[in-house]
């Protein structure tokens, strides 16, 4: 595993670009988020996002939200109602996970039962560099260990996780509080988990 540190603002372009070049060969990819540190994949790398389910030791019914770069780009990804882009722009980016009905142009094995999709555009300037350079979402999910308790601190990060990814972007500490989690794929907004994004206007 290779380990490079970044700015958490101004984060160094040449790591990125090593850091997305492993996500389009395939690979694992640990890096910072405005919640969590935060392990993906390319959506696109089938192999990857098996390997992404036995390193969270979860079932293959574990779905896992992505990450786009910028709310224009949502639409790639999901269908948005007029209703759920003017509260989406509003807020994001930010720590907040949006489920949406999935457009094609995301593979089937990522949609719900209801054929939904969870989308981040988290406000931390390394997940938005690095899902911008590969060019297309990250799938990603919360760092833990084998019994889901979450990893934090980059040097834990890297003992019990590092076999597993071809390259960690470290930027120290992080928020560590999970997002807020809304559903908007039906007229009416639900909110699923109360996180560290404010949800008071789905409550208006």
């Amino acid at each position: 595993m290779d380990l490079y540190e970044l700015h958490p603002i101004t984060p160094q372009k040449r790591f990125i670009t090593k850091a997305a070049e492993s996500l389009e060969a395939g690979e694992l990819v640990i890096f910072p988020t405005d919640t969590y540190y935060g392990i993906g994949c390319s959506i696109y790398a089938k192999g990857a996002l098996e390997k992404l389910w036995m390193v969270k030791n979860e079932s293959r019914d574990k779905l896992f939200s992505f990450i786009v770069p910028d709310l224009k780009d949502i639409s790639t990804y999901a269908r948005v109602s007029d209703y759920a882009y003017k509260n989406m722009k509003k807020l994001l980016p930010g720590p907040y996970t949006f489920i949406l009905p999935a457009a094609r142009e995301v593979p089937k094995r990522l949609w719900s039962k209801r054929k939904t999709v969870g989308i981040r555009v988290p406000d931390h300037a390394i997940a938005i560099e690095l899902a911008r350079e590969l060019g297309h979402p990250i799938v990603s999910t919360s760092t833990t260990n084998r019994k889901g308790e979450i990893l934090s601190k980059p040097d834990e990060i890297e003992a019990v996780l590092g076999f597993a990814v071809d390259v960690m972007l470290s930027a120290g500490y992080v928020a560590n509080k999970p997002s807020s989690v809304i559903d908007l794929s039906t007229d009416e907004p639900i909110i699923v988990r109360r996180g560290a994004g404010d949800v008071s206007i789905f409550e208006e």
